[in-house]
């Protein structure tokens, strides 16, 4: 048997690729459930822009849906970056990736919902019926928090390989 050796952590790699990977799915179960209401992929893009434009986003075209997608991507990243902080200082949100990372997405969801669109350029005022909720809370689980926590998990700290791997 060989001895032991430790690869490099690769923290900065863990939040881009957790991150994206969350902005990517999110983004696309967006498209999905909304093409069920006859809604193209550039209507959500773009209304993800009315948090910066308000209604005017669904008027500016492609810039509007870039902006749309810019802005989604940079809240997941920053998002993945919060996530791999709290872990260096409670090495549960390491051990336990998938649950705390459902219960981050979870959280996720509710500060996007309750205090981001609230604050922002937003026009829509949003009810919460519990199915609604129920549908939010398992998206975000799934398709946000447990991606960037299973991310942080695997790249940002240093494992320990059998030589030669």
């Amino acid at each position: 048997m060989r001895p032991a050796v430790t690869q490099r952590a690769h923290p900065v790699f863990a939040v881009l690729l957790g991150g994206s990977i969350a902005a990517t799915l999110d983004l696309t179960y967006a498209c999905i459930s909304n093409a069920q209401y006859g809604k193209t992929p550039l209507w959500v893009f773009q209304s993800v822009a009315t948090g910066w434009l308000g209604s005017q986003a669904f008027a500016s075209g492609l810039a509007g849906g870039l902006l749309g997608v810019a802005s989604h991507y940079s809240i997941l990243l920053i998002a993945a970056s919060v996530y791999f902080m709290l872990s260096r200082r409670f090495q549960i949100l390491r051990s336990q990736a998938v649950a705390c990372g459902a219960v981050f997405g979870v959280l996720v969801y509710l500060f996007m919902n309750f205090v981001v669109l609230p604050l922002s350029a937003f026009p829509y005022k949003l009810s919460y019926p519990p199915l609604r909720l129920i549908e939010g809370f398992a998206s975000h689980a799934m398709f946000v928090g447990i991606p960037i926590a299973v991310c942080i998990r695997r790249w940002s700290q240093p494992r320990l390989t059998a030589a030669g791997e």
